[in-house]
This record gives C-alpha cells, sequence and structure tokens, in this order.
C-alpha cells in the first residue's frame, strides 16, 4: 500500500468515525459508558475474528508465531483504547458535544510531539502548522464563544494522551509483527472485556437496556470498530502517525456534515471556517510533502542534465 492509499483510506476511517456520531449519541441514552464501549469493542472483535485465525495460521506456517511480549503489546495497545475511549464517554455524559469535539482534537498537535520525544522522529515541516490549523478549525467548528471547562471537559481532556499514544504506536506495532488483523482484534478484545467488566460491578446493566441499544451497538460495533479501527491498523503501518493524526481528526468535520443532513444542524460562518480549516490541513499533509519532492527532483534532474 502506498502512502497516498493509506491516506485516502484513513480519510474513509474519519467518514465512519464521524457517520457514527448519531449512533453514539442514541446509544448512551441506554447503557453507561463502559458497558456501551465494552459490547461496542466486543462486536468489533467478533468482526475480526476470522481474519485474526487466518493470519494466526499463516504467521505459524511461516514459523514466527507470536511471543509473549507481543501479546503484551497488544494488551497494552488494548489498554490504551480503553482509556481514551472510557475517558471520552464519561465526559460526553457531563459535556456539551461542542465542547467535546474540540477537547477530543487536542490529541492531534500531540502526536508529532511524542514521535519527537519517544524517537527523536521529526516529521515533515508541514505537519506543524497543519497541525495547529487543525485544532483551530476544530475549535471553531465546536463553537469557540460557548466553550467553558467543567469536570466533563477535564475527562475529555485526559482522554487525548491515550489517544495520541495509540495513534504513535498502533502503526509501529503492527508493522513490526506484521499482523494486523492479530494487532486489531486483540485490542479490541483487550478493550471490551475490560470495559465489560467495570460495567457489570459499578453501572446499571439488563437485557433491556442492551435490546433498546441493539441498533446503535450493532452499528458501531461493526462500522466504527470492526471496520474503521481494523482499516486505521492496517492504514497506519503506511502513513506517518503524525499524518494519520492530522487525516483523522476530520472526524469532525464529517459529523458535522452528518449533523447537517441527519440532525439539521446548521453551521454559522465560524464553523464554516473551521471546516475549511480542517480541510486545508489534510491537504496540506499530503500535497506538500509530495510537491517539494517533485520539485527537488525536477532541480536534480536540471543540475545532472
Amino acid at each position: 500500500m502506498s502512502r497516498v492509499q493509506a491516506n485516502l483510506l484513513l480519510i474513509v476511517i474519519a467518514l465512519i468515525w464521524g457517520s457514527a456520531f448519531v449512533a453514539q449519541s442514541h446509544g448512551m441514552q441506554h447503557l453507561g459508558p463502559m458497558a456501551f464501549t465494552g459490547v461496542r469493542f466486543l462486536i468489533g472483535a467478533l468482526m475480526v475474528a476470522p481474519l485474526m485465525w487466518f493470519e494466526w495460521r499463516g504467521l505459524a506456517r511461516k514459523g514466527r508465531p507470536l511471543r509473549r511480549i507481543d501479546g503484551a503489546k497488544i494488551a497494552g495497545l488494548g489498554s490504551l483504547l480503553l482509556l481514551g475511549a472510557a475517558m471520552q464517554q464519561i465526559g460526553i455524559k457531563s459535556t456539551t458535544v461542542t465542547n467535546a469535539g474540540f477537547l477530543t482534537a487536542l490529541y492531534v498537535p500531540l502526536v508529532p510531539v511524542l514521535g519527537w520525544l519517544l524517537w527523536r522522529h521529526l516529521p515533515h515541516w508541514s505537519v506543524w502548522p497543519a497541525a495547529l490549523a487543525c485544532l483551530a478549525g476544530a475549535f471553531l467548528l465546536s463553537g469557540a464563544e460557548r466553550l467553558t471547562i467543567g469536570p466533563g471537559d477535564l475527562w475529555v481532556i485526559c482522554s487525548a494522551l491515550p489517544w495520541a499514544f495509540h495513534v504513535v504506536l498502533v502503526g509501529r506495532v503492527a508493522d513490526r509483527m506484521e499482523a494486523p488483523f492479530l494487532v486489531a482484534g486483540g485490542q479490541f478484545a483487550v478493550c471490551g472485556l475490560l470495559a465489560l467488566a467495570w460495567a457489570m460491578v459499578y453501572e446499571p446493566l439488563s437485557w433491556a437496556a442492551l435490546e433498546a441499544a441493539a441498533w446503535p451497538l450493532m452499528y458501531t460495533g461493526v462500522m466504527s470498530v470492526g471496520v474503521a479501527f481494523t482499516a486505521q491498523v492496517v492504514a497506519q503501518r503506511y502513513a506517518h502517525a503524525a499524518d494519520a493524526a492530522i487525516i483523522l481528526s476530520s472526524e469532525t468535520l464529517f459529523a458535522a456534515l452528518f449533523g447537517y443532513y441527519l440532525m439539521g444542524d446548521r453551521l454559522g460562518p465560524a464553523g464554516l471556517l473551521g471546516c475549511g480549516l480542517i480541510f486545508a490541513s489534510m491537504l496540506a499533509v499530503q500535497l506538500i510533502p509530495a510537491l517539494v519532492m517533485l520539485h527537488s527532483s525536477i532541480n536534480s534532474r536540471l543540475t545532472q542534465n
């Protein structure tokens, strides 16, 4: 898979996540945040299970079975996934969607910073202005004039750190193990089982509530987790983590579009400007490096001639 194909796949992932916003909102009317998180991630794990089995057998035939350290890495990714998803869901219950939309995007500038701190890996210079423009776009899109910081907002702010670590690590782990489906399904199972165990102890959980939230659970479990999160693992084997963070943040833009068509939401001038900034950021991280390389290649050929 080429870098361009990986980035296009990331855009599709962001579209799916944006479309799942309505389903998540409806599902939370019937279930607690940990119960909803646990069930939908277990549905996602079941979706990927056949691919996991084929990949496991393929690794065994090649004489490269997974080691304990590989299982520990997958469990670590699942724990990061749980922390990010759970804190975000808890925060959404006591804050506005407006605030949550902007505060979740705080992970975007964290990704290149973490990449530099952990591995001294400097991304292309275009990532830094694109990340700031993306953050500003999310701020405008969420309705900056209504932003206040409360307990729910703090939960969402805290969720940005595990989300950033997950984006930085997931492609790296999957690439080194050469087992994207085992990584994807394994982290779903860890996240789902831990969240559901917590919910069974601390949240009201009943069969009637699960039936009432069946369609939101199925949509988010199959599409948002089973399809989109698995595709993220595959795409990030070939895309730079900082680029991926910016492209995936367009989930906010797609959520606004689906809100426009499905819920009657309307954007003012600030919101439209925010959409434009996020879209421009997505284009910048893909086009600027390509144009710089093309310019260097042309100059090199002219010099040789």
